[in-house]
């Protein structure tokens, strides 16, 4: 069974070091490598070049003009020749057995369409910080869209069958790719969590959920959220409890969060409209406590 690694690299190729040694230190030997530059800045295609040195396990693709995450991730899925795909960073690592793992439990359930574990925390020397707390199983009667983020986490992988059966990536997305992912896999099949680090994921400035990107990582968490809503409900695809009201207040949370942040750098008729757009989203929610923080 092969196993297709995708990779999407943007100005990160000086990381890809000790990704690719964690590639071939893999005990599971039946795999290929997609990797897509999307139009780098730096020297990144120059590096991954010389690092791969023609290994044909390797192939390394490039975008003629910056065309962001979604659409990149897409283009490696298509791409890709495997029956079972996941995605690596290419300034984060996985653990040896990692495909070994994934392959036995793909094969021993086909009817998962999309299997996940948990990561832990790297410096920029690969060296552990710690074990992040998320990653987890999802109980009976729950979705990922109703039990919350973070459930689903690195290293995910799917069948490639499930994800042309999904309306695969938004190419339009320039963060939270991976969770729209998970939303739309998790409506082909059943999901499997392994309780085990599979994934090392390393911290630094450009890392795309650490520092100013959280903020802007967070719009696109409510778009994906709204979508998958709204997509389940079209196609009449189970939404559990995931409610009309649990709608507003996601929509009315998200407006509150940036009429806060306009609130901090003191963006006078920014703050107003969020705050407006909250109350209208949802008018009795919060409301003694959405009207107080306007003074506060």
């Amino acid at each position: 069974m092969l196993f297709s690694i995708l990779i999407a690299n943007y100005n990160n190729g000086h990381f890809f070091k000790d990704c690719y040694s964690s590639i071939l230190d893999q005990t599971y030997q039946n795999w290929e490598v997609i990797i897509i530059d999307d139009c780098s800045t730096d020297d990144s295609v120059t590096v991954i070049e010389n690092i791969i040195k023609g290994d044909y396990r390797f192939k390394l693709f490039t975008n003629p003009i910056n065309r962001g995450c979604g659409y990149t991730k897409n283009r490696c899925a298509q791409l890709a020749t495997g029956e079972i795909l996941g995605f690596l960073d290419p300034d984060d690592a996985i653990t040896n057995d990692a495909l070994q793992i994934m392959v036995e439990k793909h094969k021993t359930n086909p009817e998962v369409a999309i299997i996940t574990s948990k990561y832990d925390l790297v410096d920029l020397n690969m060296s552990f910080k710690n074990v992040s707390s998320h990653g987890c199983s999802i109980p009976l009667g729950k979705s990922y869209l109703t039990y919350g983020e973070g459930a689903l986490t690195h290293f995910a992988t799917f069948k490639r069958q499930c994800f042309f059966k999904s309306i695969g990536i938004d190419f339009i997305m320039k963060r939270a790719v991976d969770q729209d992912l998970y939303y739309k896999l998790e409506e082909q099949g059943k999901h499997l969590f392994i309780d085990k680090v599979l994934y090392h994921y390393r911290i630094h400035d450009n890392s795309i959920s650490t520092n100013e990107n959280l903020y802007k990582a967070q719009y696109w968490h409510f778009y994906t959220m709204i979508n998958a809503y709204e997509r389940r409900k079209r196609f009449n695809l189970a939404i559990d409890n995931f409610t009309t009201l649990q709608i507003k207040k996601l929509k009315s949370n998200y407006y509150y969060s940036r009429f806060e942040r306009a609130k901090t750098k003191n963006q006078f008729c920014v703050k107003y409209y969020f705050f407006f757009k909250s109350i209208i989203a949802f008018p009795r929610y919060n409301i003694r406590f959405k009207l107080k923080s306007l003074f506060v």
